[in-house]
């Protein structure tokens, strides 16, 4: 499920208190309309104790403030990236059902997800569901926190309930960004104490690309388009999305930076020396058909034939869940991306 964008011009903030195990609303106030980094995350660590402060969203896309006073204990995980962080940074016995699964945890990830509660009959619960559960954090994306989903989080935080969506999901146009996937890390870390785990994750990012780009520095930049053919139209990840960026802070040079379709023209015009093309395997699919129907799209149409990457064999396939709002599963989308825009580092 893709999140659904809402417009709104206003920055307002909501502060709650997390005591014990509820979040209650005590006041209201602006707070500035740029982005929040993952400073404010890495200062309330440096405290090292209770009570620290997190800025996320509400369902308008508006930044909320939160003030935690100790670890959620009763947390509800929907969603791939969800699920997966809290399994990352060793947090699977604080979650008290997990739903909404689009392909299986990794082999690493398993024995945590073995304890997640993980539901297969729903792929993600309703409000009243939710309430049943006595949730005191929900940790889901930004499209499912409404009335018809999981409920607003103006409504769960008025009741004593903390909620984070993934930033990369907020509603209204945001860039999505690795930035924001690392402050949610660490914002999380934050929120349960967990500062080393949090850091350590995204070192190993930074790290990555830093890697990556020390070994192709002086090099031309690498021409890369990020695509996805769906249902007869081809979607252009450009340098607003999370893959988008990903390529250009790996070094790379997005073919089509704007726009978010693209037709058969338009990709031969930019004709990108590498292309990617998204995939999404869902669960009681085989991935590897998945894969090769998606790459056929456009290795095996003859008005694309004269396409660089294809006539050179430089068209790869890349998960939908490495890099969109991919959480830890990001550093699975740096490694692909990196290895199809320089094949030469892998041999």
């Amino acid at each position: 499920m893709r999140t659904t964008m809402l417009h709104r011009a206003a920055a307002l903030s909501t502060v709650c208190a997390l005591f014990l195990t509820a979040c209650a609303q005590v006041s209201t106030m602006p707070q500035p309309a740029s982005q929040p980094s993952a400073a404010t995350a890495e200062e309330s660590a440096e405290q090292g104790h209770y009570p620290v402060t997190v800025i996320n969203y509400d369902e308008a896309g508006r930044e909320v403030s939160c003030i935690y006073t100790k670890a959620p204990e009763r947390v509800v995980a929907v969603y791939q990236g969800s699920i997966e962080t809290m399994i990352a940074l060793g947090l699977e016995d604080h979650v008290v059902a997990s739903y909404g699964l689009d392909n299986a945890v990794k082999e690493e990830w398993q024995e945590g997800f073995s304890q997640m509660h993980y539901h297969d009959d729903v792929f993600a619960p309703d409000k009243e569901t939710v309430t049943f559960l006595q949730p005191d954090m929900i940790l889901s994306w930004g499209s499912l926190f409404s009335d018809k989903m999981l409920g607003g989080v103006s409504g769960w935080q008025g009741k004593g309930v903390a909620t984070y969506m993934n930033s990369n999901t907020r509603p209204g146009d945001h860039p999505r960004t690795l930035e924001n996937e690392y402050t949610d890390i660490l914002n999380l870390g934050t929120v349960f104490d967990v500062e080393d785990r949090a850091r350590a994750l995204v070192a190993e990012m930074k790290s990555e690309i830093a890697d990556t780009l020390s070994a192709v520095a002086g090099e031309e930049p690498v021409r890369v388009a990020v695509v996805e053919p769906l249902g007869g139209s081809i979607s252009n990840y450009g340098a607003d999305t999370l893959a988008g960026d990903m390529v250009t802070q790996l070094g790379g040079q997005l073919a089509r930076p704007d726009g978010k379709e693209m037709g058969k023209e338009d990709l031969l015009a930019c004709d990108p020396d590498v292309i990617f093309v998204v995939y999404m395997a869902y669960s009681g699919d085989d991935p590897q058909s998945v894969i090769e129907n998606q790459l056929a799209v456009i290795q095996d149409d003859p008005a694309l034939g004269s396409l660089s990457a294809v006539q050179r064999g430089r068209v790869y396939p890349v998960m939908l869940g490495d890099i969109y709002a991919a959480g830890p599963r990001s550093m699975d989308g740096i490694r692909t991306l990196a290895a199809g825009m320089y094949p030469e580092l892998a041999s």
